[in-house]
C-alpha cells in the first residue's frame, strides 16, 4: 500500500475530529507532566542533590554519584518498557498511560518529602535510588504510549505531526522544570533554596498529575487497537515477537538510530547545565533560563517537525536532523569555551532549540511505523527505552569523565557525541518504515 492509497480500515475515518483533538490533548499534556518529572531530577542532580545526599564527597565525585543515580532511571526504563509495553498490546494504550501516571507522580512527590544525608545519613541516597527507579520504571511504558495514542488517532495525511505533539511535551517538560527552578532560585535566598525550595517543584507533581490523569482518562482507546482486539490479533507475547527475526533486526537498528538522539537531549538538557555552572563557572540562574527559551524555541518548532514529515517522510527528516547535529558538535562546545553567558546561550539556542527540534519531531512517527499494530506498544518501548540506558542515561557520566581525562577539555567528549550521531545517521538509513497510511 502507498500513501496515495485510499485509508485503511483502522484509520479514524472522517472520524470525530474531537475525538482526535482529544487523544491530541491527552498525549501533550500527559507527556508534559511525566516529562517534567523526570528531568526534574536531572536538573536537581547538577544543582541540589550532588550536596544534599552526596556531602561527603568531592565536588566531581558528588557530580558523578548523583549522574549515577540519574543513570539509574534509564536502566530500569526497559523493564517498565517490557511490562507497560504488553499491558499496552494487551488491554489497550488508554488505561496503560493513566496508570504510568500515577506511578511517576507519587515517586517524584515523595521525593520532595525526602529527608537529606545529613538528617538520616546513607539512607538518604538509598531511598532517592529507589525512587528513581520508580520514575525509570513508569516512565518505560509513558512515551510509546503517548504517541501511540497521538498517531493511531489521527487521519495518514496527519500523523507526521500527530507524532510530533508528545515530543512538544518533552520540551514543555524540560522548559517547565528548569523554569520552576530558576523561578524558585530568584525568589528564594540561596540557603532557603538549598534548604527547603527545591522540594516546592517536585511537590508541584501531585497538582499536575490529577490534572493529567483527568485530561487522559477523557481520551478514547485508539481505532488501531480497536481493529487488533476486534481481529483477534493480539500477540501473546509481543517481547519475543520484537526480539525475534526478521522483527529483530528492525529493533536493533532503531536502537541504534536513537543513539545520538539520546546523547544529544541529554548533553544540551542535562551535561550542559552542569558543565556551564561548574566548569564555566557560569551563573546558575541565567544558565537554567537560556536552557528554558532552548527548549520553549524547541517546543515551537517541533509541529514544523511533524509538518515536514508529512511532506518528505519521517526517515528523511530525521536521518537529515541527526546528521545536522553531529556537525554542530564540535562548533557550539568551542562557543561554550569562550565563557561568555551570551555565547553560550545561543549555542544552546541553535543546536537545542533548532537542530534538535528537527530530528525530535520526526522520531515518534518513525518508530511507529517500523512494527504492525499488534507489537507496536512493545515494539516502540524496546526501542526507545531500551536503547535509553547507553544513549541517554549514560552520557552525563560519559562526559564528565572525558572532560575529565582530557584535563578539562571537552573535545574527546565532541568525539563521543559526533560517533553517535553517525551511528544513528547509518542505522536510519538502513530502515524500512511503513508508509503512514499503514500505521
Amino acid at each position: 500500500m502507498s500513501v496515495a492509497d485510499p485509508p485503511i480500515a483502522h484509520e479514524p475515518a472522517a472520524a470525530d475530529p474531537l475525538r482526535v483533538r482529544t487523544a491530541l490533548l491527552a498525549s501533550l499534556v500527559g507527556t508534559t507532566i511525566e516529562w517534567y518529572d523526570f528531568f526534574l531530577y536531572a536538573t536537581a542532580a547538577s544543582l541540589v542533590f550532588n550536596h544534599a545526599f552526596f556531602p561527603d564527597q568531592s565536588s566531581l565525585v558528588g557530580t558523578l554519584l548523583s549522574f549515577a543515580t540519574f543513570a539509574v532511571g534509564f536502566v530500569v526504563r526497559p523493564i517498565g518498557g517490557f511490562v507497560f509495553g504488553h499491558i499496552g498490546d494487551r488491554i489497550g494504550r488508554k488505561r496503560t498511560l493513566a496508570l504510568t501516571m500515577f506511578l511517576m507522580g507519587g515517586a517524584t512527590a515523595l521525593m520532595g518529602l525526602l529527608p537529606t544525608a545529613a538528617q538520616i545519613g546513607v539512607l538518604a541516597p538509598i531511598l532517592l535510588l529507589v525512587l528513581r527507579m520508580v520514575q525509570g520504571f513508569a516512565l518505560g511504558g509513558e512515551w510509546a504510549g503517548a504517541v501511540l495514542l497521538a498517531v493511531e488517532h489521527s487521519p495518514a495525511r496527519r500523523r507526521g505531526f500527530a507524532g510530533s505533539v508528545p515530543q512538544v511535551g518533552l520540551a514543555l517538560g524540560l522548559a517547565l522544570g528548569t523554569g520552576v527552578f530558576a523561578l524558585l532560585q530568584v525568589a528564594l535566598p540561596e540557603e532557603a533554596f538549598q534548604s527547603y525550595g527545591w522540594r516546592i517543584a517536585f511537590l508541584v507533581s501531585i497538582v499536575l498529575v490529577m490534572f493529567g490523569v483527568v485530561v487522559r482518562l477523557k481520551a478514547t482507546e485508539t481505532p488501531a487497537f480497536e481493529k487488533v482486539r476486534g481481529d483477534g490479533d493480539r500477540s501473546a507475547v509481543p517481547v519475543k515477537e520484537v526480539f525475534t527475526p526478521p522483527v529483530l533486526k528492525t529493533t536493533v537498528l532503531g536502537m541504534l538510530s536513537r543513539w545520538g538522539e539520546g546523547a544529544a537531549f541529554n548533553t544540551w538538557g542535562v551535561f550542559a547545565i552542569s558543565y556551564a555552572t561548574n566548569t564555566l563557572h557560569l551563573q546558575k540562574v541565567p544558565v537554567l533560563v537560556a536552557v528554558t527559551v532552548s527548549a520553549l524555541l524547541m517546543a515551537a518548532l517541533l509541529p514544523l517537525s511533524g509538518r515536514l514529515v508529512d511532506r518528505y517522510g519521517a526517515k528523511v527528516v530525521y536521518g537529515t536532523g541527526i546528521a545536522a547535529y553531529a556537525v554542530a558538535v564540535f562548533p557550539v562546545f568551542a562557543v561554550f569555551s569562550t565563557g561568555s553567558l551570551a555565547a553560550y546561550t545561543v549555542a544552546m539556542i541553535a543546536v537545542f532549540g533548532v537542530i534538535h527540534a528537527w530530528f525530535y519531531g520526526a522520531q515518534g512517527t518513525l518508530y511507529a511505523s517500523l512494527f504492525p499494530a499488534r507489537i507496536r506498544y512493545t515494539g516502540l518501548s524496546t526501542v526507545y527505552q531500551l536503547s535509553g540506558v547507553f544513549a541517554s542515561g549514560l552520557t552525563p557520566l560519559i562526559l564528565t569523565a572525558l572532560i575529565a581525562a582530557a584535563g578539562g577539555t571537552p573535545w574527546l567528549a565532541c568525539g563521543y557525541l559526533v560517533t553517535t550521531a553517525l551511528i544513528s545517521v547509518v542505522a536510519t538509513w538502513l530502515l524500512t518504515p511503513r508508509p503512514l497510511a499503514e500505521i
